[in-house]
């Protein structure tokens, strides 16, 4: 009897945290469909002369080095299309939020995509940590890896049999 109790927290400690991963695509996708209209929103002004406005707003000298970033992403923003940009940002949020729906349902297929597209980023997150470093960047990419980690165990627990969950 001392052994079944394990055994059956095991599958309730799994099921929580692939809600909370679920939880937390779902967050991404939102947060990119914020970013996306937000975006959208800027679609008919010039950018750069907004952000100029908010810094004469604040009496910030657009030389400092805050203001001077602000100004430079405000020129980045400006060169992109971003009606190009939407079917991107569109397929990211729909994979998110696909992802997430399939983690909380426990799909062997939301399983391999999380771990695929967690996969992904890792490189990106070290040349990042590498370019600058610091604790939010460091915890970011443990993070990614400790998902990715979870993730693939979770998968050969499956291709083992260890695990019953329907897909």
């Amino acid at each position: 009897m001392g052994e079944e109790k394990p055994h059956h927290s095991h599958p309730d400690a799994r099921r929580r945290a692939l809600h909370a991963i679920a939880l937390f695509e779902a967050v991404k996708g939102l947060a990119a469909l914020a970013a996306g209209l937000g975006l959208l929103g800027l679609l008919h002004y010039d950018v750069h002369r907004l952000a100029l406005a908010l810094l004469w707003r604040f009496h910030l000298d657009p030389q400092m080095h805050y203001p001077e970033l602000l100004l430079h992403y405000a020129d980045l923003l400006n060169a992109i299309n971003l009606r190009t940009m939407a079917p991107v940002a569109i397929a990211y949020i729909t994979v998110r939020w696909l992802e997430a729906w399939g983690l909380w349902k426990e799909k062997a297929w939301a399983e391999w995509l999380a771990a695929l597209s967690g996969a992904l980023y890792i490189p990106l997150e070290v040349a990042h940590l590498v370019h600058r470093p610091g604790l939010i960047n460091a915890g970011v990419l443990l993070a990614n890896i400790g998902v990715v980690t979870f993730m693939a165990f979770q998968l050969w627990r499956r291709l083992h049999g260890t695990h019953q969950a329907e897909s």
